[in-house]
């Protein structure tokens, strides 16, 4: 199909910037709504110190739904890297070692979903589920559904090099976030693995007889986002200075609506990293803009859904645009494929010639 609009579809194409500029026209409106807040930096200063651990949430699901998967336990792993993270401080070991007992704890988690996804076949959407209840059973069964306080690392290095502020004002875990964004970046665009998790995406039979081994990737995979899992309930714990057993609870819908809006498609073999660094922070700024502008809070997840389902039709579009109806977006997306073992597309169906 013939593109009507080439100027737009450049603008399109640089990864990242139709996001970015929906984030400042929100920006912008919250600014002439409520300029009493939005005027000065202590709100922006507030966005960087809660969107992070989404937005690190958000980049592993990133590369999840682009390899044609799915992933709902990572809130869950919150919870369990968070106990592993404050039990190991409470009970004496460094706090160095803290942080590595939490980011191995989800790096188990998501290779235990690994396995269960790619050598057993259970369908991703089916064995993530069941790992979420799991995990989150278990966190609140070693907690013994207490919270635990651990402010004595308020005067640890760490929590300075985690959670502190830059010149007194910048949450240094902005920065983490920042860091792994390029990283992210660099692994999807610019690495073999990448490449791997494109092509299984797109279409996995094909990936197969391009010599990827599709076991090893997905296994690898789901290992990485729950290492980063592991690091967002560090970034979440370090800042709370607290663990309870239901954190990460209201992560799952607000990560997955910052993957959609970032333009990662939902068919897969296509992952915007730079999209969902905005897409968070368009999530993230939603709840303080709709409360400053005198809405009320109750609007908040009514505004979220309106963004998000603007933006997946907006994909669907573009979609039918490449010569796929509707009907067949929304049947190769990843959750009908998160259905089926192993998660392979079903071939599109053929065109007919033209008359």
């Amino acid at each position: 199909m013939e593109n009507r609009h080439p100027l737009l579809s450049r603008i399109a194409r640089i990864e990242g910037l139709p996001i970015a500029f929906v984030l400042a026209v929100l920006i912008g409106i919250f600014i002439v709504i409520a300029p009493n807040v939005f005027t000065h930096h202590r709100i922006y200063m507030s966005f960087f110190q809660t969107v992070p651990p989404q937005l690190v949430l958000a980049l592993g699901l990133t590369l999840v739904i682009c390899a044609g998967e799915i992933d709902l336990s990572f809130s869950a792993i919150i919870a369990f890297s968070g106990l592993v993270f404050s039990w190991s401080f409470l009970h004496g070991l460094s706090p160095w070692l803290a942080v590595v007992l939490a980011l191995a704890s989800g790096a188990l988690v998501g290779y235990i979903n690994g396995l269960m996804v790619a050598v057993v076949g259970v369908p991703s959407i089916m064995a993530t589920l069941a790992a979420q209840f799991f995990w989150n059973g278990f966190t609140v069964l070693l907690s013994g559904g207490l919270s635990w306080n651990i402010k004595e690392m308020r005067g640890h290095a760490l929590h300075e090099l985690l959670v502190g502020r830059i010149f007194g004002v910048l949450p240094a875990q902005a920065l983490w976030a920042l860091a792994i964004t390029i990283l992210v970046w660099f692994i999807l665009n610019r690495h073999r693995f990448g490449q791997a998790i494109m092509f299984i995406g797109d279409n996995a039979e094909v990936a197969r007889v391009m010599g990827v081994n599709i076991r090893n990737t997905k296994i690898k995979l789901f290992t990485l986002h729950g290492l980063l899992c592991g690091f967002a309930a560090v970034l979440l714990t370090s800042e709370m200075v607290n663990f309870w057993t239901t954190q990460g609870a209201g992560f799952l819908l607000p990560v997955f609506a910052a993957v959609f809006i970032g333009g990662t498609s939902i068919t897969g073999g296509q992952g915007r990293v730079i999209g969902t660094f905005f897409g968070a922070y368009i999530i993230g700024s939603l709840e303080a803009g709709v409360v400053a502008s005198g809405i009320g809070g109750y609007w908040t997840r009514l505004v979220a859904g309106l963004v998000m389902g603007a933006s997946v039709s907006l994909n669907v579009l573009l979609e039918r645009g490449n010569g796929w109806s509707v009907v067949t977006v929304l049947r190769n997306s990843v959750f009908a494929r998160g259905m089926t073992a192993g998660g392979d597309r079903p071939p599109a169906p053929e065109k007919s010639p033209p008359n």
